[in-house]
């Protein structure tokens, strides 16, 4: 096994890896709505997968890149993507809710 085809088996288990923690983290989201009713735009995880994947496959075709802009901004759109909607998820489950808690009968 040369060190290219290393480089790229490494670089595509990353992507499956890296898939597999967003698909868990959608499903996540995906009860959380159907839970609370709140709308979690869950189905935007694929898009960042999706940008994973090409920008994945891009460095591992293109080889030990430095520098590839297009590889570059494949990262930053998919990775605030995925910061946006972890904020989202992560506000929303985190917020208290005044209505569900439970009534306090200590007096």
């Amino acid at each position: 096994m040369t060190d290219v085809s290393l480089h790229q088996f490494l670089v595509l288990l990353t992507w499956f890896l890296l898939a597999a923690l967003l698909c868990l983290t959608l499903l996540i989201a995906r009860f959380y709505q159907k839970l609370s009713g709140e709308q979690m735009h869950y189905r935007l995880y694929f898009v960042s997968i999706v940008l994973f994947g090409a920008m994945f496959v891009r460095i591992a075709g293109v080889g030990f890149v430095v520098g590839d802009y297009f590889a570059d901004a494949l990262s930053i759109v998919g990775g605030s993507l995925l910061l946006f909607l972890s904020l989202i998820l992560y506000f929303r489950m985190m917020r208290s809710k005044d209505n569900l808690a439970p009534p306090d009968n200590a007096s």
